[in-house]
């Protein structure tokens, strides 16, 4: 028997996608090399080692999002001081649309999630740094 949901993590995705900046994989090349810029990737950690990153991101597991982000947690990390415009990414592009709210909702507000993600990047042919 199957739990009966509330809100379908689809639903949840596309609410999610109407509340952010998404931005096309053709425009975040073009800015890619803009210093101003800190791609984030949220992946797992195991699809990093498989498959690369998109080069320069900073790996930021998904489950620590809101820890690294807010300055009294223990876990901050200090490049989200940073005056960053934050490009959050993930293999396809739902955590990360679900992320980037997330990181919107607690106040880091200069954001934008990477539609179609990592594969989109892959496929137009983005910078990329090598699995390890």
């Amino acid at each position: 028997k199957m739990i009966k949901v509330k809100t379908s993590v689809m639903e949840l995705v596309d609410s999610a996608k109407k509340q952010i900046n998404n931005l096309e994989v053709s425009d975040a090349i073009k800015m890619h090399s803009n210093k101003t810029n800190l791609f984030i990737d949220v992946r797992d950690i195991r699809e990093i080692q498989k498959t690369g990153r998109i080069f320069g991101a900073k790996h930021v597991p998904r489950c620590m999002l809101e820890f690294w982000i807010d300055p009294e947690s223990p876990y901050h990390k200090k490049f989200f001081n940073d005056n960053f415009h934050f490009i959050f990414y993930c293999a396809s592009d739902w955590r990360s649309a679900l992320a980037t709210r997330s990181a919107n909702e607690i106040g880091l507000l200069n954001t934008s999630h990477l539609i179609g993600g990592f594969n989109k990047w892959l496929e137009e042919k983005g910078p990329i740094e090598e699995p390890r």
